[in-house]
């Protein structure tokens, strides 16, 4: 989720040391059948059942920072922002004016401040609640489209093992900017249909990197038009993306690094740590809003990002690891 840029950033890279640098080259796979799945075992659920968040699984992240992106909403504890029903997760942008805190609690500090921004919208995460090392995470979801949306599920360490953003890592399960908006580059006649997975890591500004690869259905068809399922299969020193249980991206630690001192003479760092899962709908930031059409198209919102569920399986023969199910 986080592709920060060097001029949005001045005054926070202290804080997150978060300037995109060059990615290096990440293996590409044709899209084929998923691996066999035997041997997953589901240890944690979320279907969406009745008409509230389940605070058991999910705290809703309230701030109004713009994730380092200078994102254009403020995330709300509100029905508006987050509502549950027809077994649905609904993360629901709004264009209004809102005042709300600053940064999160975990990079809040003691004078956090507020800010006011001209969309709110919604974020869950399992931060504090649930956390997993090696394992499998299937989501279903229908992104939403349009200049400047931008969905995403992803994962963040849970306990900055490694040292803050991106010393730990991050893993992005789905990440989707403007979809519907003109593409010139795609492939074809429907617009931007491509969604993306990635890796974020390496070091402090300007030494943070990522890879990531981005995929279209096999029709060419908009994501944003139905429900499909994005997966990540992740094991000691191998991670795999999907799309609807097709691979499309394929990372080993032969492409990602860390640049902490813990990490010395281990490969599968930062990569080998428990963490948690998110999703959020940001309106705008630096990516979407430097891609396309640019900037943000006002109608196209209100919008709503729908998940229909998230699962999350680990390896029952191979807990250490996971790459007994990996085969």
């Amino acid at each position: 989720m986080k592709r920060y840029s060097c001029s949005a950033l001045v005054g926070l890279a202290a804080v997150l040391g978060a300037c995109s640098a060059t990615p290096p080259q990440a293996t590409e796979l044709s899209q084929g059948d998923t691996p066999q799945a035997d041997g997953w075992e589901l240890v944690w659920s979320d279907d969406f059942e009745g008409e509230t968040l389940d605070r058991t699984k999910w705290a809703p992240e309230v701030s109004c920072w713009g994730g380092g992106n200078e994102e254009r909403q403020c995330y709300t504890d509100r029905p508006e922002n987050i509502e549950v029903s027809d077994g649905f997760l609904h993360l629901k942008a709004r264009p209004e004016n809102f005042t709300g805190p600053n940064r999160p609690p975990e990079i809040a500090g003691d004078d956090n401040g507020e800010r006011t921004k001209p969309y709110t919208s919604g974020k869950v995460r399992t931060r504090g609640l649930h956390s997993w090392k090696y394992a499998r995470v299937d989501v279903r979801a229908k992104p939403p489209g349009g200049q400047g949306a931008w969905p995403a599920v992803w994962m963040m360490p849970a306990d900055d093992h490694y040292g803050r953003w991106p010393l730990s890592g991050e893993i992005d399960i789905l990440e989707a900017v403007n979809l519907g908006a003109e593409c010139p580059e795609c492939d074809g006649d429907v617009g931007e249909n491509r969604t993306t997975s990635a890796l974020h890591f390496g070091d402090v500004s300007p030494r943070n990197t990522y890879v990531d690869h981005r995929t279209t259905l096999p029709s060419k068809a908009l994501p944003s038009d139905d429900f499909h399922v994005w997966s990540v299969e992740w094991g000691e020193g191998l991670i795999r993306f999907f799309l609807d249980g097709r691979l499309h991206f394929e990372v080993t630690p032969e492409e990602w690094w860390t640049a902490s001192e813990k990490a010395q003479g281990n490969p599968n760092a930062p990569f080998d740590q428990p963490f948690y899962l998110m999703a959020n709908l940001a309106v705008g930031g630096a990516w979407p809003e430097r891609d396309n059409e640019g900037g943000v198209d006002a109608s196209a919102f209100p919008s709503e990002f729908i998940i229909d569920w998230v699962r999350v399986y680990q390896c029952e023969g191979d807990r250490e690891t996971g790459r007994a199910c990996m085969q």
